[in-house]
């Protein structure tokens, strides 16, 4: 694997995720829990489309499988895209 595929990288464009979560309120769950993590700086949530999904915009770099045990331990599952 690569860095990329493996870690969000700092920037404007931010990483994708799919989320099995459907409820605006498990989002938030998810974006809260996920905003915990360091150098995570903000998450826009995107309600509007099926599967659900938010996008990641970080400061640093962050560890994909570091998200996906955050939104793991709420209940959901986090696939990125």
């Amino acid at each position: 694997m690569s860095l990329l595929t493996e870690n969000v990288i700092p920037g404007i464009h931010g990483k994708v995720f799919g989320t099995n979560a459907m409820k605006e309120n498990e989002l938030i769950e998810i974006k809260t829990r996920l905003l915990k993590l360091e150098g995570i700086n903000d998450i826009v949530l995107n309600i509007e489309i099926f599967p659900r999904e938010f996008t990641i915009y970080t400061n640093k770099i962050v560890s994909i499988k570091d998200i996906e045990n955050a939104v793991k331990s709420v209940g959901f599952h986090a696939i990125p895209k």
